[in-house]
Formats: structure tokens, sequence, C-alpha cells
């Protein structure tokens, strides 16, 4: 079976608050290291699911760093066959 998580990424306000976030909320170990590339360890390690991000544009507030993280997810994705990412903006009404 596989498992669905969601990523709102305006949780996401520095590095240390993305790190601790996404261990939280992906269910990662303790021994996680909080960084890009133990992000990668883990991601690759994970059985079948798919990662929800929500409010993309919020990552922002990571500037340069944010673009790093996204690309560690999708090499993660690339190399990992049970690992799917799905992007979805959150309509405001506006």
């Amino acid at each position: 079976m596989s498992r669905e998580f969601v990523l709102d990424c305006a949780q996401m306000t520095d590095r240390d608050t993305a790190h601790e976030y996404i261990a939280h909320e992906l269910e990662f170990p303790d021994y996680y290291g909080k960084n890009l590339d133990a992000l990668f360890d883990c991601l690759t390690q994970m059985d079948e699911c798919s990662i929800l991000f929500t409010n993309l544009d919020a990552l922002e507030m990571l500037g340069d760093y944010s673009g790093a993280m996204l690309a560690v997810f999708e090499e993660a994705e690339a190399i990992n066959d049970d690992l799917c990412l799905i992007y979805s903006e959150v309509d405001d009404g506006s």
C-alpha cells in the first residue's frame, strides 16, 4: 500500500525549520542529519509513497537553498522508483 505525505512549503521558513518539518512529516529516523545529503539518503530509501508539495511559492523564503533542496527531491525520485513527487498550488480564491 502506498503512503501519501503532504509537505506545506509555507512551514519551511528557514533551513533548520525546513529540515525539522520534513523529518517530522516524512517520519525520518531520529538520526536524520538535517542536511541535503541526509535528505537524499532518506528519500532514496523510502518505500512506496507519494509526496505532495503545497504552497510551493513559499519556498522563496529559503532563497537559493530552495532550488538545491528541490533538486535533491527530484534526484531521489529519479533513483527511487517507489517515490513520486507531486506539486500543487493552493488556490486562494483570487
